[in-house]
């Protein structure tokens, strides 16, 4: 295990079945540092304009950051690359034992670059910083749990979803209990043939310093409420948050609120829980353990908002039950399940009659655990024309059938299910977000219901700029999610000042970084013919909202385009929404940005804050 300072790419051409280190020029690690940012620098380097996402020439990056292994919370990795789904730029991370074996297996390298195409389905297995290929054979086919236990070392794979190319499928690890969720990583993986990457490694013992780092932040951690918050609950108390304020998209984008939250939220958790998972032998606590019929499922806050309350079912063994099928089939909950909303509804239109493509009498309604089951597994296995057509996302398939104006998406991602008619700013972080509708990058919600009222535009702009930055910066870090909190004083700098790497320890610095990796993702964004006509508002949201207290609330479409246009100001984007020169110069992209790319001139009108 060497101790360097991690400089290289494993590359791995399919196509060709060869394997090198690609050195990463040192630039690039002093100023995107890992993780999403040195993953944005490599794919806008990497792919030509109008890359198709599902071809050969694509690139998929497995990323770590130069603190993965050591920070608090679990290890995360990054999954990179042109999103099928959306077109856009796409990261999703996951957690767990795969990341963790990663950091060890690829013994000094900051990620693997997969590009190319296998013509028969491959497994790529990584161990003291070696990496072979060999024929994944009968493998193909199984789904995620079969799959990671076929192997004795760590694994992350894809599922039938992705070798069937659902432009929303996940890459699995753990047996299903994590997954890069959204976006169709999954998809772009299988489109490749390759189904799974083994890892076998330890993290290296750290040194005293960073040692004593670890103990003081994560009990750093426990202290904030983040740390209360989600060693009691997780995230599946955002159940009960959403439904509370009245945020909670229900039977498809029509209500705010469920009456059946109670039976599907944390309460109903704990009490279903047969274990608690922890982080190796950390003290920050993991996810909850519940048994289904297919085995135990790990749910997470989206897989009762999105198949529970956005389906109408308020059976809790029913909402994991669905949750665990996702999770075997290497499925997006949250996409899933706007694909069934939108069938449920688009069936009651008389836009689809799901009964002449299955064998059943069911009537397709909200709260049918049965109905939803048959057409998820259709989804995943592309068996009719329905669920094909729902496999490439449900804009496409409204696009395809009608019933566009039914369930909300914007750059063709569908929307989590915190509804921004209750809080109207999370609509500007769902618009601007780099890989379509995102509650990641900007949760405005979580503080806008408590304090909105005092807000004007700036402030609402104010929050979904800071928290996209922070976000994009501990991102490229790798940081856990949640544990993360405790990093967003100094941006980790602290942690930086402590390792051997070339990255900035300086607080100012490192926000740069945040500010130059989220502008390198729009320019990836433009460059492929994104702009601010596809940061508008879905219709669902000039309908007022049904139900609970945000009851009666819409979004003016006008008011929408004059904050967004405030946000791009802010940036320094054109109204357009595309940057300018002068901030290319600020943050040292003008050598970068290709002649692709377009880029806007410096004169642009600037909202007062």
């Amino acid at each position: 295990m060497t101790d360097a300072a991690p400089s290289h790419v494993l590359h791995v051409d399919l196509s060709a079945e060869a394997i090198h280190r690609e050195p990463i020029p040192e630039r690039w690690l002093t100023e995107y540092v890992g993780g999403k940012g040195l993953g944005a620098r490599y794919l806008y380097d990497r792919l030509a304009p109008g890359t198709d996402p599902l071809g050969p020439d694509n690139y998929l990056l497995f990323m770590l950051g130069p603190l993965s292994g050591l920070l608090p919370g679990e290890p995360q990795f990054a999954a990179i690359t042109r999103s099928p789904l959306t077109g856009t730029f796409l990261d999703s991370y996951s957690g767990g034992n795969f990341a963790s074996a990663l950091v060890g297996a690829l013994d000094g390298a900051l990620g693997i670059a997969v590009t190319g195409r296998s013509d028969e389905p491959q497994v790529l297995e990584i161990e003291d910083g070696e990496a072979t290929l060999s024929p994944a054979g009968d493998l193909w086919g199984r789904d995620v749990v079969e799959t990671c236990g076929t192997f004795d070392g760590a694994v992350a794979c894809v599922g039938p979803a992705g070798e069937n190319r659902v432009r929303y499928a996940t890459v699995a690890s753990d047996g299903g209990d994590h997954h890069a969720g959204r976006g169709g990583a999954g998809a772009v993986m299988g489109a490749k043939g390759l189904k799974a990457v083994v890892a076998r490694g330890s993290v290296p013992q750290p040194a005293p310093a960073v040692t004593s780092l670890q103990a003081t932040y994560e009990r750093r951690f426990r202290e904030t409420d983040v740390g209360r918050w989600h060693a009691a609950s997780a995230t599946l108390e955002t159940v009960d948050f959403a439904d509370e304020v009245g945020v909670l998209s229900t039977r498809g984008w029509q209500e705010g609120s469920f009456e059946g939250a109670e039976n599907i939220g944390i309460d109903a958790v704990r009490d279903a829980a047969v274990d608690r998972e922890r982080g190796g032998e950390r003290e920050i606590p993991g996810g909850f353990r519940v048994e289904t019929s297919t085995g135990e499922s790990v749910p997470r806050g989206a897989t009762p908002m999105s198949l529970g309350a956005g389906l109408g079912i308020d059976d809790f063994d029913a909402v994991a039950a669905l949750g665990q099928v996702c999770d075997r089939l290497g499925l997006d909950v949250i996409s899933a399940g706007n694909a069934v909303a939108w069938t449920v509804r688009a069936t009651a239109d008389g836009i689809v009659d799901p009964t002449t493509e299955f064998d059943t009498e069911s009537t397709f309604d909200f709260g049918d655990e049965q109905a939803a089951r048959r057409l998820i597994e259709s989804i995943a296995t592309r068996n009719s024309d329905l669920g094909d057509a729902l496999a490439d996302g449900v804009e496409a398939a409204a696009d395809q059938l009608g019933g566009a104006e039914l369930v909300p998406t914007i750059k063709s991602m569908e929307l989590p299910a915190y509804d921004p008619r209750g809080s109207p700013t999370t609509a500007l972080a769902y618009a601007t977000s780099d890989r379509g509708a995102c509650h990641r990058r900007s949760l405005p919600a979580e503080t806008e219901v408590f304090e909105g009222d005092s807000w004007d535009d700036a402030d609402r702009v104010r929050l979904v700029m800071r928290e996209q930055t922070i976000t994009a910066v501990l991102w490229s870090l790798i940081a856990d999610d949640f544990a993360g909190a405790v990093l967003e004083d100094d941006l980790g700098a602290e942690w930086l000042s402590a390792v051997d790497t070339p990255a900035p320890d300086d607080p100012a610095e490192l926000l740069r970084v945040g500010e130059r990796t989220w502008t390198l993702t729009r320019l990836f964004n433009v460059r492929e013919g994104f702009d601010a006509a596809d940061e508008t508002l879905p219709s669902v949201f000039e309908r007022p909202l049904a139900g609970g207290p945000a009851a009666g609330n819409a979004i003016d479409t006008n008011w929408f385009d004059g904050l967004r246009r405030r946000y791009y100001a802010a940036r320094g984007w054109s109204d357009d929404g595309i940057p300018t020169r002068g901030l290319l110069d600020r943050l040292n992209l003008s050598d970068v940005v290709d002649d692709d790319t377009p880029v806007a001139r410096d004169s642009i009108a600037r909202c007062s804050d």
